[in-house]
């Protein structure tokens, strides 16, 4: 029979993790510890399979639709397969793919390979001296939001009939019909504005108090509020106020600027004393209406549990890697899961719960939905004489994560290249 590539001093986690997954003690990276409280593939295996049922949705404009809001405490779940498994089936048994020293050894040349100073040398020739299996959990709370507030907008009534009061109530901002805009649940954010039917009314602009112009501040500085003089003129700078331009020849030509005049008017206003006023146009009057912005967006509340050997892995890292989910919960307002033989998992669940995000005062719950899923984690140590150095394996696209020291830099991790790949 052909023999593993693995080197001699390979942990024993790995030969016996294709019949289970050995049990390790938790810490918690958030909060959530748990000192001696192992879990083991059969306590995963016991999560409740529930057959898989429309997801609760409560009614979204339950006044205009006609139908009663339903009971918040009932909540449907649905319990994910295995990962690529059939939605809502029984979970199958959790097989974790056990790598081989090639399979490493490939993945940290690749890794290594995207770094243009990086050496290749020690990922090939170094020695394996453990793989450590550091499974780690990641648990959610997605709370999908439609926020509501109302501001008022202005402009210049130029004339004409407007929707105001006289055409029908005015609606409040609850009341108003939004089904047809409503986006698909749990997006990251959108945002719509509706003018309010019936909220339109007619107001004195405040800025020239409804005259339709304002005092010109140049040529009628000394005034009062509301009083102005016209026709007010400067003397001509270029011939003095006397109209001509005077020569050293003692002739007198008419002045250009001032057209013979000697005074000028002015150049702010054209000595009418007033100004248009530029917020109603010169109407004097403004068009006020009532208009709401709906938001809607989606607040999350994200957890994770890790062993003290990938406690040094950011948590970033394991949000966006893929694992085997082990609950999927969908309701207007989640409780926590429940896992009828692991504690651990079911206050994880409780923990992920109470951290839910804070909804502002102007704002509703549509649904949340609440999972917790199993992210594999494989840390490997590679020696050489004296040296070593570990690197981390995560999810099951096998995404490597170094985070520090790697032996083999030419550029001392100064070197910017390839840095706007953000790899």
């Amino acid at each position: 029979m052909e023999q593993p590539l693995l080197s001699e001093q390979r942990s024993d986690l790995v030969g016996n993790q294709s019949g289970k997954w050995s049990s390790y003690e938790h810490v918690g990276r958030t909060g959530s510890a748990y000192p001696g409280t192992c879990v083991s593939v059969d306590e995963i295996r016991s999560a409740a399979a529930v057959p898989s049922s429309a997801g609760y949705y409560p009614p979204v404009h339950g006044a205009l639709v006609g139908s009663s809001e339903p009971d918040p405490a009932v909540q449907a779940v649905a319990y994910q397969g295995g990962y690529g498994g059939d939605y809502g089936g029984t979970r199958p048994e959790f097989r974790r793919e056990t790598l081989d020293e090639v399979e490493i050894r490939e993945l940290l040349i690749d890794h290594v390979g995207h770094r243009c100073c990086w050496g290749s040398r020690p990922a090939r020739t170094w020695k394996i001296q453990a793989v450590e299996d550091c499974n780690v959990y990641v648990g959610t709370l997605d709370t999908f939001i439609e926020e509501r507030e109302i501001i008022k907008e202005t402009e210049p009534y130029p004339g004409g009939s407007i929707d105001g009061k006289d055409k029908g109530p005015e609606l409040g901002i609850w009341e108003l019909d939004l089904r047809s805009q409503f986006p698909f649940l749990f997006v990251p954010f959108r945002e719509v504005r509706e003018k309010i039917p019936h909220s339109e009314v007619i107001e004195k602009c405040s800025g020239c108090a409804g005259r339709g112009g304002i005092v010109c501040a140049t040529c009628n500085a000394d005034e009062e509020p509301g009083h102005y003089k016209e026709n007010q003129v400067t003397q001509c700078p270029s011939c003095y106020g006397r109209g001509l331009i005077a020569h050293k020849d003692g002739s007198d030509t008419l002045c250009v600027k001032c057209s013979g005049k000697g005074k000028l008017p002015c150049a702010t206003c054209g000595s009418r004393g007033l100004l248009n006023c530029e917020t109603c146009n010169g109407s004097g009057s403004l068009l006020a209406r009532n208009v709401a912005i709906i938001k809607w967006k989606t607040l999350s509340t994200r957890k994770v549990s890790a062993t003290k050997g990938a406690a040094s892995v950011p948590d970033e890292v394991f949000h966006r890697s893929k694992g085997v989910q082990l609950c999927n919960t969908q309701a207007h307002q989640c409780t926590p899961a429940f896992f009828a033989d692991s504690f651990f998992l079911n206050m994880f669940s409780s923990e992920v719960i109470a951290d839910r995000a804070q909804v502002p005062a102007t704002a509703r719950v549509i649904c949340e939905r609440h999972t917790i899923s199993v992210v594999p984690v494989t840390r490997v140590t590679m020696s050489h004489r004296r040296q070593s150095f570990s690197f981390y394996i995560v999810g099951n696209g096998r995404e490597v994560y170094l985070k520090d020291y790697y032996p083999s830099r030419f550029c001392w991790g100064l070197c910017p290249c390839l840095e706007w790949l953000k790899l």
